[in-house]
């Protein structure tokens, strides 16, 4: 997704994924699943909800393969608890909603490359002039669709995985 005016840049950051580092078990698809516990700081003025997504920008099919969208976060809020809910409303974060990744589930899935193949996988902080007009359980497409031409600022956590 680009816009074509400069982003301001978001601080994101994981007390359990240190940015460019291995991603732990527990939030792999063959580990625990669980989604990591995201913070974030420096919104820019103007932020009136905050999407976050995960996704492998390669993919299997040399596109991106998306792995979760949780979006319509609060702007006052400045993270999110590890481990969310795979439910289209997410008890966790009052007011957000999480769209149907690109393996067919609502919520956070871990990666899983193939078997001795290694990933980077981006967890992107989005922030928005706007309230997505979707509703609960969009496809991770339709998010980045509905989210074109309203980020405002953008930050990037990167994790890597290698398939075993």
């Amino acid at each position: 997704m680009t816009d074509t005016h400069i982003l301001s840049p978001v601080r994101v950051s994981s007390p359990g994924i240190l940015d460019g580092d291995v991603i732990p078990h527990r939030f792999t698809a063959d580990g625990g699943n669980f989604s990591p516990a995201l913070s974030w700081s420096h919104l820019p003025e103007g932020t009136v909800s905050v999407a976050i997504t995960c996704d492998d920008p390669i993919g299997p099919r040399g596109r991106p393969f998306y792995l979760w969208a949780v979006y319509n976060i609060p702007p006052f809020l400045s993270e999110i608890p590890e481990g969310l809910s795979k439910v289209p409303l997410c008890p966790e974060v009052p007011g957000a909603s999480q769209g149907l990744n690109d393996k067919g589930v609502v919520g956070y899935d871990g990666p899983a490359p193939p078997k001795g193949h290694s990933r980077a996988y981006e967890f992107l902080v989005h922030a928005l002039d706007t309230v997505l007009d979707l509703p609960p359980g969009p496809r991770v497409e339709d998010v980045h669709r509905a989210m074109e031409g309203h980020v405002l600022g953008i930050g990037r956590l990167v994790g890597t995985f290698s398939g075993r």
